[in-house]
């Protein structure tokens, strides 16, 4: 089994978190987004991992560091870490065939800003898997269409009228993915656009009119990590989640508390310091922050940031940030916010 992972989008919608940071890179409960996304898909296909295709974009954002932190992540998964470049940002379908020598044998694509939980089995009779989410809106997502074999017969974006309620959540599995290269080579060579872009969907749809049987794998819960407000939403959830499963140490033995308290649930990473400070519920702390004289909750710090005089609700902070609540000199980069 293969991963392939399109992750080359600048993540705009996140920033400024993404300004210097690949939106997939950014920890949300103590890990990048990706791989809590890698590790949770690999718990659900319960098979030996072969290889993770990670499909990038501009070498001078997505550098050694990046390639370095996804190569150790295919390693602890025991597999072969692949690096490709998306040289122009042309769509889902670009994006996947820009991967084309990793394109063959049964395999799952994940686009890399999203996570999961799930559990179930893939079907044995399906050329292909697409993952969806039951929603209550679905006249806002793109929808499958049924047939009475429960088989996949349509792709549905923004439907008007009711189609289903299973939205697509961008994770698929391709008995043998060398079909769909086929049929994104054609898409290619036909030149066959939409909204300026080679999409993934007109790929499936060529497989879906050839007979191929296209089958639903649906998930408990779909995450978004778009932007901040749903980004918070995806780490109270995830720290719910993970105190639930015991199966992640969430508050590091090397933290040091001084007339602090912590609200489970909590993330906070080695070497951090909170001083006369509470903190949680809900909170992720990277390593080595130093927090003095606040109250954080339902708030997302990354890495090395001290902060003081604070009373944070629903923050997001970045790596290598100073934060006086009693501010008077202040130095605040592009697209930063104050509330």
């Amino acid at each position: 089994m293969k991963i392939i992972v399109p992750m080359a989008g600048r993540g705009s919608r996140l920033r400024p978190h993404s300004l210097t940071v690949p939106k997939p890179l950014i920890p949300v409960a103590g890990q990048p987004i990706v791989h809590r996304l890698v590790k949770d898909i690999a718990k659900v296909l319960r098979q030996p991992i072969e290889e993770i295709a990670f499909v990038l974009g501009d070498p001078a954002f997505f550098g050694d560091e990046v390639v370095e932190s996804l190569t150790e992540l295919a390693q602890d998964l025991g597999a072969k870490s692949s690096i490709y470049r998306q040289d122009q940002p042309l769509g889902t379908g670009h994006a996947i065939m820009s991967a084309k020598p990793s394109l063959s044998g049964p395999a799952v694509i994940a686009y890399a800003d999203t996570l999961i939980r799930a559990e179930f089995d893939l079907d044995p009779v399906a050329d292909s898997v697409i993952w969806t989410k039951r929603v209550n809106n679905p006249e806002a997502y793109g929808v499958v269409k049924l047939d009475d074999n429960e088989n996949i017969v349509e792709l549905v974006e923004k439907p008007e009228s009711f189609v289903s309620d299973q939205a697509v959540i961008g994770i698929y599995y391709f008995k043998d993915v060398a079909v769909l290269k086929e049929k994104l080579q054609e898409v290619l060579d036909e030149n066959v656009m939409n909204g300026g872009e080679y999409q993934i969907n007109d790929g499936i749809k060529r497989m879906m009119a050839d007979g191929r049987v296209f089958k639903t794998g649906t998930v408990d819960e779909w995450m978004d990590c778009g932007n901040k407000n749903v980004t918070l939403e995806t780490n109270t959830k995830m720290l719910g989640f993970l105190t639930s499963d015991n199966e992640e140490q969430l508050v590091h033995d090397s933290v040091v508390l001084e007339n602090s308290n912590i609200i489970e649930p909590c993330f906070i990473g080695a070497g951090t310091v909170l001083r006369n400070t509470s903190v949680g519920p809900n909170v992720s702390i990277g390593k080595d922050c130093i927090i003095e004289d606040s109250s954080v909750k339902n708030s997302l710090i990354q890495n090395q940031t001290t902060i003081k005089n604070a009373n944070l609700d629903e923050a997001m902070i970045g790596s290598y940030v100073k934060y006086n609540g009693d501010f008077a000199k202040i130095s605040i980069g592009d697209y930063s916010i104050l509330e």
